[in-house]
Protein backbone atom coordinates (compact mmCIF):
# COMPACT_ATOMS: atom_id res chain seq x y z
CA UNK A 1 0.00 0.00 0.00
CA UNK A 2 1.23 3.72 -1.21
CA UNK A 3 2.50 5.75 2.00
CA UNK A 4 2.10 9.28 1.99
CA UNK A 5 5.76 10.64 1.99
CA UNK A 6 5.12 14.12 3.59
CA UNK A 7 2.76 11.89 6.63
CA UNK A 8 5.92 9.37 7.02
CA UNK A 9 8.57 12.08 6.85
CA UNK A 10 10.51 11.13 10.21
CA UNK A 11 10.49 7.00 9.39
CA UNK A 12 12.02 8.19 5.90
CA UNK A 13 13.90 10.87 7.22
CA UNK A 14 16.92 8.35 8.38
CA UNK A 15 17.77 7.25 5.18
CA UNK A 16 18.92 10.42 3.74
CA UNK A 17 20.87 11.06 7.36
CA UNK A 18 22.26 7.83 6.46
CA UNK A 19 23.07 8.48 3.04
CA UNK A 20 26.55 9.61 2.06
CA UNK A 21 24.98 11.19 -1.48
CA UNK A 22 21.59 11.82 -2.45
CA UNK A 23 20.48 11.44 -6.55
CA UNK A 24 17.04 12.92 -6.47
CA UNK A 25 15.63 12.58 -10.05
CA UNK A 26 11.90 13.85 -11.06
CA UNK A 27 10.07 14.26 -13.96
CA UNK A 28 8.48 17.82 -14.97
CA UNK A 29 5.47 17.83 -16.69
CA UNK A 30 2.68 16.52 -13.92
CA UNK A 31 5.47 16.14 -11.44
CA UNK A 32 6.98 19.68 -10.74
CA UNK A 33 4.08 21.51 -12.85
CA UNK A 34 0.56 20.86 -13.22
CA UNK A 35 -0.59 19.21 -16.24
CA UNK A 36 -1.90 21.75 -18.77
CA UNK A 37 -3.64 22.23 -22.10
CA UNK A 38 -0.55 23.21 -23.93
CA UNK A 39 3.41 21.53 -23.16
CA UNK A 40 4.03 25.27 -23.85
CA UNK A 41 2.02 26.36 -20.82
CA UNK A 42 3.91 23.97 -18.31
CA UNK A 43 6.22 26.69 -16.29
CA UNK A 44 7.67 26.26 -12.67
CA UNK A 45 6.52 28.33 -10.43
CA UNK A 46 9.36 30.84 -9.01
CA UNK A 47 9.15 29.04 -5.65
CA UNK A 48 9.68 25.08 -7.07
CA UNK A 49 12.76 26.76 -9.47
CA UNK A 50 14.06 28.47 -6.85
CA UNK A 51 14.07 25.19 -4.27
CA UNK A 52 15.61 23.32 -6.85
CA UNK A 53 18.55 25.57 -7.89
CA UNK A 54 19.08 25.92 -4.07
CA UNK A 55 19.62 22.17 -3.73
CA UNK A 56 21.67 21.81 -6.72
CA UNK A 57 24.42 24.15 -4.75
CA UNK A 58 24.31 21.00 -1.78
CA UNK A 59 27.36 19.43 -2.69
CA UNK A 60 26.05 16.05 -1.55
CA UNK A 61 23.52 15.86 -3.65
CA UNK A 62 22.86 15.60 -7.24
CA UNK A 63 19.57 16.70 -9.26
CA UNK A 64 18.03 15.43 -12.60
CA UNK A 65 15.03 16.29 -14.74
CA UNK A 66 13.79 12.95 -16.81
CA UNK A 67 11.06 14.09 -19.31
CA UNK A 68 9.68 12.93 -22.13
CA UNK A 69 10.12 16.48 -23.78
CA UNK A 70 13.40 17.01 -26.14
CA UNK A 71 16.51 17.98 -24.51
CA UNK A 72 16.61 20.95 -25.81
CA UNK A 73 13.28 21.85 -24.19
CA UNK A 74 13.42 20.56 -21.17
CA UNK A 75 16.59 22.83 -21.11
CA UNK A 76 14.78 25.56 -21.68
CA UNK A 77 11.76 25.33 -19.64
CA UNK A 78 14.31 24.64 -16.10
CA UNK A 79 17.00 26.81 -16.99
CA UNK A 80 19.55 25.76 -14.00
CA UNK A 81 23.13 25.10 -14.04
CA UNK A 82 24.59 22.56 -12.94
CA UNK A 83 21.68 19.76 -13.20
CA UNK A 84 21.23 16.62 -14.93
CA UNK A 85 18.82 16.50 -17.76
CA UNK A 86 17.31 13.56 -19.66
CA UNK A 87 15.21 14.15 -22.83
CA UNK A 88 12.88 12.07 -24.42
CA UNK A 89 13.16 9.04 -21.56
CA UNK A 90 16.04 9.33 -21.04
CA UNK A 91 17.21 8.53 -24.69
CA UNK A 92 19.80 11.74 -24.66
CA UNK A 93 21.15 12.73 -21.27
CA UNK A 94 23.63 15.95 -20.41
CA UNK A 95 24.78 16.82 -17.30
CA UNK A 96 28.27 17.21 -14.99
CA UNK A 97 30.17 14.64 -16.46
CA UNK A 98 27.94 12.65 -18.37
CA UNK A 99 27.13 13.49 -22.13
CA UNK A 100 24.97 10.49 -23.95
CA UNK A 101 22.57 9.73 -26.88
CA UNK A 102 21.42 5.96 -27.14
CA UNK A 103 22.92 4.90 -30.65
CA UNK A 104 20.20 2.80 -31.94
CA UNK A 105 17.71 6.03 -30.96
CA UNK A 106 19.88 7.99 -33.56
CA UNK A 107 19.93 5.48 -36.40
CA UNK A 108 16.44 5.17 -36.17
CA UNK A 109 15.76 9.55 -36.56
CA UNK A 110 14.81 8.98 -40.31
CA UNK A 111 12.06 6.88 -39.70
CA UNK A 112 10.92 9.10 -36.47
CA UNK A 113 10.52 12.23 -39.26
CA UNK A 114 8.91 9.86 -41.46
CA UNK A 115 6.16 8.64 -38.94
CA UNK A 116 6.00 12.38 -37.80
CA UNK A 117 5.33 13.64 -41.79
CA UNK A 118 2.42 11.15 -42.30
CA UNK A 119 0.77 11.40 -38.75
CA UNK A 120 0.68 15.34 -39.05
CA UNK A 121 -1.33 14.74 -42.33
CA UNK A 122 -3.43 12.45 -40.92
CA UNK A 123 -4.86 14.04 -37.82
CA UNK A 124 -4.57 17.17 -39.03
CA UNK A 125 -8.91 17.15 -39.69
CA UNK A 126 -8.94 16.61 -36.02
CA UNK A 127 -9.19 19.86 -33.95
CA UNK A 128 -7.15 19.86 -30.90
CA UNK A 129 -4.53 17.36 -31.64
CA UNK A 130 -1.14 18.00 -32.41
CA UNK A 131 2.17 16.17 -33.28
CA UNK A 132 5.01 17.06 -31.48
CA UNK A 133 8.14 16.36 -33.06
CA UNK A 134 11.25 15.53 -30.70
CA UNK A 135 13.85 14.75 -32.94
CA UNK A 136 14.26 11.31 -31.16
CA UNK A 137 10.74 10.63 -30.27
CA UNK A 138 6.86 11.76 -31.61
CA UNK A 139 4.17 12.88 -28.72
CA UNK A 140 0.99 12.90 -29.79
CA UNK A 141 -1.07 15.20 -28.11
CA UNK A 142 -5.25 15.14 -27.83
CA UNK A 143 -6.23 16.85 -24.34
CA UNK A 144 -7.67 19.61 -26.42
CA UNK A 145 -9.74 17.53 -28.98
CA UNK A 146 -13.37 17.33 -28.30
CA UNK A 147 -14.41 13.86 -26.77
CA UNK A 148 -16.38 12.25 -29.01
CA UNK A 149 -12.99 12.10 -31.33
CA UNK A 150 -10.55 10.61 -29.34
CA UNK A 151 -11.47 7.15 -30.56
CA UNK A 152 -10.70 8.18 -33.81
CA UNK A 153 -6.88 9.79 -32.37
CA UNK A 154 -6.54 6.52 -31.04
CA UNK A 155 -7.49 4.12 -34.61
CA UNK A 156 -5.51 6.76 -36.71
CA UNK A 157 -2.33 6.21 -34.31
CA UNK A 158 -3.01 2.95 -34.77
CA UNK A 159 -3.31 2.69 -38.58
CA UNK A 160 -0.65 5.03 -39.36
CA UNK A 161 2.30 3.57 -36.52
CA UNK A 162 1.38 0.29 -36.80
CA UNK A 163 3.19 -0.99 -39.84
CA UNK A 164 6.87 0.70 -38.16
CA UNK A 165 5.68 -1.52 -34.90
CA UNK A 166 4.91 -4.47 -36.45
CA UNK A 167 8.28 -4.36 -37.92
CA UNK A 168 10.13 -3.45 -34.84
CA UNK A 169 11.11 -0.17 -35.91
CA UNK A 170 8.77 2.03 -33.13
CA UNK A 171 6.58 1.63 -30.54
CA UNK A 172 3.54 3.37 -29.46
CA UNK A 173 2.66 3.84 -25.37
CA UNK A 174 -0.38 5.82 -24.40
CA UNK A 175 -0.01 8.51 -21.85
CA UNK A 176 -2.18 11.25 -19.92
CA UNK A 177 -4.24 12.41 -23.58
CA UNK A 178 -1.20 11.67 -25.08
CA UNK A 179 0.61 8.61 -27.00
CA UNK A 180 4.14 8.37 -27.57
CA UNK A 181 5.88 7.35 -30.95
CA UNK A 182 9.36 5.88 -30.00
CA UNK A 183 12.57 3.56 -31.59
CA UNK A 184 11.80 0.41 -30.40
CA UNK A 185 14.80 -0.18 -28.85
CA UNK A 186 15.54 -1.65 -25.03
CA UNK A 187 16.03 1.81 -23.25
CA UNK A 188 12.94 3.79 -21.02
CA UNK A 189 13.34 6.11 -17.82
CA UNK A 190 14.68 2.97 -15.74
CA UNK A 191 17.53 2.12 -17.57
CA UNK A 192 18.41 5.64 -17.68
CA UNK A 193 17.74 5.75 -13.86
CA UNK A 194 20.47 2.77 -13.88
CA UNK A 195 23.39 4.89 -15.82
CA UNK A 196 22.77 7.73 -13.93
CA UNK A 197 23.20 5.38 -10.19
CA UNK A 198 26.25 3.82 -11.73
CA UNK A 199 27.96 7.79 -12.65
CA UNK A 200 27.13 8.83 -9.37
CA UNK A 201 27.14 6.26 -7.21
CA UNK A 202 30.02 4.16 -8.48
CA UNK A 203 30.22 1.03 -6.17
CA UNK A 204 26.37 0.04 -6.34
CA UNK A 205 24.42 0.18 -3.16
CA UNK A 206 27.79 0.02 -0.91
CA UNK A 207 28.65 3.48 -2.35
CA UNK A 208 26.29 5.18 0.03
CA UNK A 209 24.01 6.77 -3.05
CA UNK A 210 20.56 7.27 -2.27
CA UNK A 211 18.43 7.31 -5.43
CA UNK A 212 15.04 8.94 -5.50
CA UNK A 213 12.56 9.12 -8.23
CA UNK A 214 9.40 11.19 -8.47
CA UNK A 215 7.32 10.68 -11.55
CA UNK A 216 3.65 10.89 -12.19
CA UNK A 217 2.66 8.83 -15.38
CA UNK A 218 2.84 5.50 -16.93
CA UNK A 219 6.67 6.16 -18.39
CA UNK A 220 7.57 6.73 -14.20
CA UNK A 221 7.40 3.36 -13.85
CA UNK A 222 10.15 2.03 -14.85
CA UNK A 223 11.78 4.41 -13.20
CA UNK A 224 10.27 3.36 -9.87
CA UNK A 225 11.39 -0.31 -10.64
CA UNK A 226 14.73 0.79 -11.06
CA UNK A 227 14.69 2.42 -7.75
CA UNK A 228 12.60 -0.58 -5.85
CA UNK A 229 15.23 -3.04 -7.25
CA UNK A 230 17.90 -1.07 -6.24
CA UNK A 231 16.68 -1.63 -2.58
CA UNK A 232 17.61 1.53 -0.91
CA UNK A 233 15.39 4.66 -2.14
CA UNK A 234 12.54 6.23 -2.46
CA UNK A 235 9.93 5.61 -5.24
CA UNK A 236 7.90 8.46 -5.18
CA UNK A 237 4.33 8.42 -7.54
CA UNK A 238 2.49 11.80 -7.71
CA UNK A 239 -1.07 11.52 -7.88
CA UNK A 240 -3.63 9.85 -5.55
CA UNK A 241 -3.07 6.86 -3.08
CA UNK A 242 -5.49 4.58 -5.14
CA UNK A 243 -3.52 4.76 -7.77
CA UNK A 244 -1.98 1.60 -9.90
CA UNK A 245 1.51 1.78 -9.80
CA UNK A 246 4.62 -0.02 -8.03
CA UNK A 247 6.15 3.20 -6.57
CA UNK A 248 6.18 2.81 -2.34
CA UNK A 249 5.42 6.69 -1.40
CA UNK A 250 3.08 9.10 -3.53
CA UNK A 251 2.57 12.76 -3.20
CA UNK A 252 -1.14 14.19 -4.20
CA UNK A 253 0.17 17.11 -6.66
CA UNK A 254 3.15 18.86 -7.99
CA UNK A 255 2.54 21.87 -4.73
CA UNK A 256 3.17 19.10 -2.39
CA UNK A 257 6.45 17.96 -4.80
CA UNK A 258 7.78 21.58 -4.12
CA UNK A 259 6.67 21.44 -0.04
CA UNK A 260 8.88 18.29 -0.25
CA UNK A 261 11.69 19.76 -1.90
CA UNK A 262 11.28 22.66 0.57
CA UNK A 263 11.70 20.13 3.69
CA UNK A 264 14.72 18.41 1.79
CA UNK A 265 16.42 21.33 1.40
CA UNK A 266 15.99 22.18 4.69
CA UNK A 267 17.44 18.31 6.04
CA UNK A 268 20.42 18.90 3.56
CA UNK A 269 21.45 22.30 5.44
CA UNK A 270 21.73 21.07 8.42
CA UNK A 271 24.16 18.39 6.82
CA UNK A 272 24.03 14.71 6.42
CA UNK A 273 26.70 12.03 6.83
CA UNK A 274 29.97 12.32 4.22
Amino acid sequence: MLEHLLSVWPKVVQQFEDARHILLLADYDGTLTPIVDKPEMADLTEDTRQLIRSLAHQHHLTLGIISGRALADIKDKVGISNLIYAGNHGLEIEGPGISFVNPMAEELKPIIRVMHYFLSRALDSIKGVFVEDKGLTLTIHYRLAEKHRTGEVEEVVKQVAGGAEAMGKTVVTPGKKTYEVRPAISWDKGKAIKLLMKQYGKGGWRSGLLPIYIGDDITDEDGFRAIENYGKGLSVFVGGENQKTIARYFLKSPSEVTEFLDILLKEARKGFKN
